[in-house]
């Protein structure tokens, strides 16, 4: 449908108007670079940061987020985070800091919503065991970020921008960095290049503002939340609220150590960073804490990981989570290799419509086996592991007892 020429004339007036507003730091949509090339797309209605942000959504792998563990695995309960609301998270701090700081929200919109397509079941337990079976079939490290490129660039071909897939791999939830500044050009060498160092084991920066900002986005998003998480399904408790780093309790403005102190919690962790990001980035090169925040979110931070994330009661299933991981792997690795066309592989990934031919054309069985596993969502992955490992029932005509 054609657009007529009166109300199309307005319309590229008022997104002209937006992008005059926008900081010298902003990435222009006309900047926009995609592997099919450079041309235009219609930027009145879908600028091509929002477009992609729709592919993203509408990709088969953004669907598997509804049912993939944020922290808390094998719990039975509606209320805590899972990764499609993280992602969701991510998203609506990165476009308020975004647009305090005049930049392009469409973009950060788009990195936060795929940042984290690449996670595996069971969260980074699982992300710590495929890598370890990765590098055993000679595949090489896996990291998540790398994984959520592969499975919208390479498995899915979406043809996404190199500025949102620039930030998608750049993010680092885990490393803290007190301030962040683009880092190289938004090119596919440059993006090579850092892939390359990614996958080596080593850390690089996006090459966007607005990458930045979806970088100390998911940082935020999930400091306040997972401590909430955690105190919900009873992970921690009072005992080790009595450990809450002191900057945090001042900084938040926490009143007691008592569990109903920290009802707040992630409302509080909300409003003083997103201010603190604002206030010190809003004149500066770089997207940055200040000293007392930065010193607060790294001390929150480790607490998280001695007190969530590495505690018994959360880790008790470990070992038998790394025994389904390489049972699984192994099994699937099998099947592609003897071209079991009955194998869940075949239908879900191999023979699917929606997989790049040219990905299956190139992919190694282990490659496959890989992808396979890290696009399961926790649910399906323990169906497969059951299908696999228990021996298939009989059907017969008499049913009798």
């Amino acid at each position: 449908m054609e657009i007529p020429h009166s109300i199309a004339d307005r319309m590229a007036g008022r997104a002209a108007d937006r992008e005059s507003i926008l900081s010298p730091r902003a990435t222009r949509n006309a900047d926009y670079l995609r592997r099919s090339g450079h041309r235009l797309e219609e930027p009145v209605i879908r600028p091509p940061f929002s477009r992609d942000a729709d592919r993203i959504v509408h990709s088969k792998a953004y669907s598997r987020y509804i049912d993939k563990t944020q922290v808390f695995y094998l719990v039975e309960n509606d209320h805590i985070t899972h990764r499609v609301l993280h992602v969701q998270l991510a998203s609506r701090i990165g476009r308020t800091i975004g647009r305090a700081l005049g930049l392009n929200d469409d973009l950060i919109e788009a990195i936060a919503l795929g940042h984290d397509i690449g996670h595996v079941p069971f969260g980074h337990l699982g992300e710590e065991i495929l890598d370890g079976l990765c590098r055993e079939n000679g595949i090489g490290r896996f990291r998540h970020n790398v994984q959520s490129v592969r499975f919208l660039d390479t498995v899915e071909d979406c043809d996404l921008t190199v500025q949102v897939l620039d930030g998608i791999l750049c993010h680092n939830g885990e490393v803290h960095d007190r301030s962040l500044r683009a880092e190289g050009e938004a090119d596919w060498d440059s993006f090579e290049e850092k892939l390359q160092r990614i996958e080596g084991g080593d850390d690089a920066l996006p090459c966007t503002a607005e990458g930045c900002v979806v970088r100390v986005a998911d940082s935020i998003s999930y400091l306040g939340r997972d401590l909430a998480d955690a105190l919900e399904v009873a992970v921690i408790d009072g005992r080790d609220l009595e450990g809450f780093p002191e900057n945090c309790m001042d900084l938040f403005r926490i009143a007691g150590r008592k569990r109903e102190d920290f009802s707040e919690i992630n409302r509080r962790v909300l409003d003083v960073l997103i201010k603190d990001i604002v206030m010190t980035s809003y004149d500066a090169d770089c997207v940055a804490f200040s000293a007392e925040a930065s010193a607060s979110v790294a001390a929150f931070k480790e607490f998280n990981m001695s007190h969530i994330y590495e505690n018994p009661r959360l880790i008790a299933n470990r070992e038998k989570i790394r025994f389904m991981f390489r049972y699984l792997f192994d099994h699937i690795l099998e099947d592609v290799e003897a071209e079991r066309e009955n194998s869940p592989i075949y239908e879900e990934l191999i023979h699917a419509p929606w997989v790049s031919p040219r990905y299956i054309a190139t992919a190694t069985p282990a490659e496959l086996a890989r992808d396979f596993i890290a696009g399961m969502t926790d649910r399906y992955f323990e169906r497969v592991f059951r299908q696999s490992i228990l021996p298939e029932r009989v059907r017969s005509r008499y049913r009798g007892g």
